[in-house]
Formats: C-alpha cells, sequence, structure tokens
C-alpha cells in the first residue's frame, strides 16, 4: 500500500484553505470516475486496470522471455511517455551491475547525431569471443512522425537490414491501431506490431505494450508490477482518502504561490522514476498559467548542488520525498581496518540505517527552512510496489490537475513547439 504523510506541509495551510482545497479535489474525483471532466475520452489508463488483458499480458510476458534469453542488446526507441514510464520501472528494479539479460538502450529521445554514432559503433563492434552482437529495435510512436523517434528509427531500421538477414524478426512497433506512416511501414515491411491504446495518453501508457514489452525483456515480472496497480486500483476505488488529502494539499499550495515541487529520494534507483513523475504531471498540470513545476533531485547527491538553494532559497518549494521503507540488501560500514578516516563510530552500521538517518535529518532542516514537505512511502522497492505507485501517481494527477479546472489529458503547447520546428525546417 502506497501511503502519503502530508502532515509537515500542512501546517503552512489554514483549515479553510485546505477544505476549499479538499472539495474541489473531491469534486476532481467525481468527475473523472462519472467521465464529466474535461478529456474523459483519454481515460483507457483506468480501464485496463478494471478489465485487464490477460491474454496480451501472456503475449508480452513470452515475448519478453524469448527476447531477454536470446540477444545482447535490447533498443527503445521513442521519446517522453514511449520511454520514461519502462526506464522508470527498469532502473527501479533490474540490478545495475548484474549481467542478466539483454542490455536495454535507448534512442529516439533526443537528436544528437554523435549519440546516434557512437551507439552505431557500440552494436558493431564485436563481442569479447568476437561474435556478433544480437540486437532488437522496439520502436514506439502513436503517429510514427515524432521527429526525434523518426530520425533515430530510420538510422536503426537501416542498420538492422544491414547487418542481419532475419530483420523483419528483429523490429517490433508499437503504434497505433491505424493510420500514421509507421503502420504504411508495417503494412510494407511485416514488422510484428502491438498497439497503443487510442484512448491512453503517453505519458499514462506505461502499464500498456508501450513499457510492458521492454520491462519484460529486462526481465522484470510484468505479472507483478501489474497486479500491483490493479490492486491500488481496486483499493483506491474503494477508499481514495490518501489520494484526495494529498491532491488538495498541492491545489491549496499551489493558491499560496508554491511554484516548484521537488521530487527527490535517497534511493537512487528511483531517480529515473522522478523524471516519469516530471513528465506526468508536467504534462499535464503546465497549463493556462497554473501548475507547479516538478523538478527532480537525487539524493544524498543533489544536496551538494541544490540543498544550499532548497534551505536558504527563494520560499516557493514544495518538497516530496519518495522514500521506501524496507530494503532487502544490507551492507555494512566495514571494520578490522587500519581507515584513519574518524568514521569509527559507524562500523558496523547498514548503509540502508545510514541513508535514513541522511534523510530524516534532510527532512528535518528543511522544515526549519520552512519548505513544505511531503513523504510518499512505498514498503518496499518490488514489482507489485512500483505497480502501485505508477497507478497512485497517474490517480493524484488526474485528480490534481481537474481541482484546477484544466484537462489533465491534452497538451496543446508541446503542440505549438512542434509546428514551429517543423516551420523552420521547411515542411
Amino acid at each position: 500500500m502506497i501511503k502519503a504523510n502530508i502532515s509537515r506541509a500542512r501546517k503552512f495551510l489554514t483549515d479553510q484553505e485546505y477544505i476549499h482545497a479538499h472539495s474541489l479535489a473531491k469534486k476532481g474525483l467525481n468527475d473523472l470516475r462519472q467521465r464529466t471532466g474535461l478529456g474523459s475520452e483519454r481515460l483507457g489508463w483506468r480501464d485496463l486496470l478494471e478489465k485487464p488483458n490477460l491474454d496480451l499480458l501472456a503475449q508480452l510476458t513470452q515475448l519478453g522471455k524469448k527476447i531477454h534469453d536470446s540477444v545482447d542488446v535490447f533498443i527503445v526507441c521513442g521519446i517522453g511517455g514511449s520511454y520514461l514510464g519502462a526506464k522508470a520501472v527498469i532502473d527501479a528494479l533490474k540490478p545495475p551491475f548484474t549481467p542478466n539479460g539483454p542490455e536495454i538502450l535507448f534512442a529516439g529521445h533526443h537528436m544528437s547525431g554523435a549519440y546516434l554514432k557512437d551507439l552505431l559503433l557500440y552494436l558493431k563492434t564485436s563481442k569479447a569471443d568476437g561474435s556478433r552482437k544480437s540486437v532488437v529495435l522496439n520502436v514506439i510512436s502513436k503517429s510514427g512522425n515524432t521527429l526525434e523517434t523518426a530520425l533515430s528509427f530510420r538510422v536503426l531500421r537501416k542498420f538492422i537490414h544491414e547487418e542481419f538477414d532475419d530483420a523483419v524478426e528483429r523490429i517490433i512497433c508499437t503504434t497505433s491501431e491505424q493510420d500514421g506512416v509507421l503502420n504504411e511501414v508495417i503494412e510494407k515491411e511485416g514488422y510484428q506490431k502491438f498497439i497503443i491504446p487510442s484512448d491512453v495518453g503517453g505519458r499514462f501508457s506505461v502499464l500498456t505494450s508501450v513499457g510492458l514489452l521492454p520491462i519484460a525483456v529486462a526481465g522484470i515480472s510484468i505479472e507483478e508490477l501489474f497486479e500491483g496497480a490493479v490492486s491500488n486500483y481496486k483499493l483506491l476505488e474503494e477508499n481514495a482518502d490518501v489520494v484526495l488529502e494529498y491532491a488538495a494539499l498541492r491545489n491549496a499550495l499551489h493558491s499560496k504561490g508554491i511554484t516548484i515541487d521537488i521530487f527527490a529520494s535517497f534511493e537512487p534507483e528511483l531517480l529515473s522514476f522522478g523524471r516519469w513523475i516530471q513528465q506526468l504531471l508536467g504534462e499535464s498540470e503546465g497549463k493556462d498559467g497554473k501548475g507547479i513545476f516538478p523538478a527532480v533531485a537525487g539524493f544524498s547527491t543533489d544536496l551538494h548542488s541544490l540543498g544550499q538553494f532548497i534551505q536558504d532559497g527563494t520560499r516557493s518549494l514544495l518538497e516530496t520525498f519518495l522514500v521506501v521503507d524496507q530494503v532487502d540488501t544490507q551492507l555494512s560500514v566495514p571494520s578490522g581496518f587500519d581507515f584513519g578516516d574518524g568514521l569509527e563510530y559507524l562500523e558496523g552500521d547498514s548503509f540502508h540505517s545510514i541513508n535514513s538517518k541522511a534523510e530524516l535529518g534532510t527532512i528535518e532542516a528543511h522544515c526549519e527552512g520552512q519548505v513544505p514537505i511531503v513523504t510518499i512511502h512505498m514498503p518496499e522497492l518490488t514489482a507489485k510496489s512500483i505497480g502501485a505507485l505508477i497507478y497512485f501517481y497517474e490517480l493524484l494527477t488526474s485528480i490534481f490537475v481537474y481541482s484546477l479546472g484544466i484537462n489533465p489529458f491534452n497538451q496543446p503547447g508541446v503542440e505549438d513547439y512542434k509546428k514551429a520546428m517543423y516551420r523552420l525546417l521547411g515542411n
């Protein structure tokens, strides 16, 4: 179960301010459930948890295992919601130094020619035994012509076809059911295809084929991930108080001039999850001159870069800590050696215990610095807990943005930049 402690931030609000914001959050939840709010045609991310497609889940699991057991590199080619969700889950759950399964590499999330050139060089470099790397490419794009992804796909698709006789089997496309240039390519070449549901926006798509296939390839149980999300969906349908209170707090603080929310964690595995939240909230709430800018920080690393500003800078900040209550892997501070570093008082303590005290000390200091602080607690770092956290933030985002009186599910500003970019490129 995901828990939210808003007590440290609640003291910055009067009862009247909080009660008013809570009423707006309740209306937002009702609009969501009754499908009476703006953008209600894009609520497929809830529907897929209410009525799970178990056949698709099994298909993705089977294909993921096949790729996991047979290739050296799996490339996810996509931008925004087409890669952030998968990367968030993979970074949270796949041990970073364990050579288990293929490398999961990412492309199509920027337009750096240097990056693509180096990627191609790496893919063409033989393994230690002199054999060629086995590569599978998964391109993810609803339209098929998002410039960053389309350019990278062009380069990588050419590489796959030049290097492998079975190129058609090595390219998997995740796209809309029909229309779009990618569907034309699929029809011509015969690539395997998975569908992005038309009623699920990109930033809400991690629990569709968009995120589930790369996650399965990484060797993570997508059944457990999905089960965690479904369980939390059912739980929050019965009682959504934890999300309503959190949404109300954000709304009330927003009304009082809070303009930045720093999502921080003392667990480096959750840094990419913070970036997924950053897009989820940023694209959903940043409209009509409204919204709280979502920033991401990895502690304690960023305490040595941002800590001073958070402690003593402009008081426009909200700080949200993603907390893992129990960590299985323990490492203790070594003893029995003349280290000469003055840390003898920590010998025998676990790194998790030290990290937790650093976290509590940071929260205490920032509270004294007049920063409203929320802590979001997950019991442990498992696929089920991450699945639950995904749905928690999808629901929170929708309720909070509805409480601001805007559509959580469109992104008109993104389309504006694309129009200007294509005009300058001569299209």
